[in-house]
């Protein structure tokens, strides 16, 4: 089992329900794909360092999980598709990292 690390940003034009709409979107894809242990943070809105699609700000997003990665292309693809997302990005984390933080949770 792999831990997974996903990062998106949605448009800064969203309304709280909608932005809460697009977060349980993926998560519900997520979960029927397999995908275990699901961690959700909202980071809020926040100034990004260049423009993209011609928005300045963006509503920051972070998810952890676990599973086999199977779940990860059609996650990015519904992304891709999306209009609300502007910017994604998915992160295999290394199993040493896993395991350390996993040592530290138990003590």
């Amino acid at each position: 089992m792999n831990v997974y690390e996903t990062m998106y940003i949605l448009r800064p034009d969203l309304t709280d329900e909608q932005v809460n709409q697009a977060i349980e979107k993926y998560q519900t894809l997520l979960r029927d794909n397999g995908a275990q242990d699901i961690e959700i943070q909202n980071r809020g809105k926040h100034r990004m360092a260049y423009e993209i699609k011609r928005q300045r700000d963006g509503i920051y997003v972070q998810m952890n999980y676990k599973g086999n990665g199977a779940f990860v292309a059609p996650m990015e693809r519904a992304m891709r598709l999306s209009d609300e997302v502007i910017r994604y990005l998915t992160l295999k984390q290394e199993e040493a990292a896993a395991k350390s933080e996993a040592v530290a949770a138990e003590a």
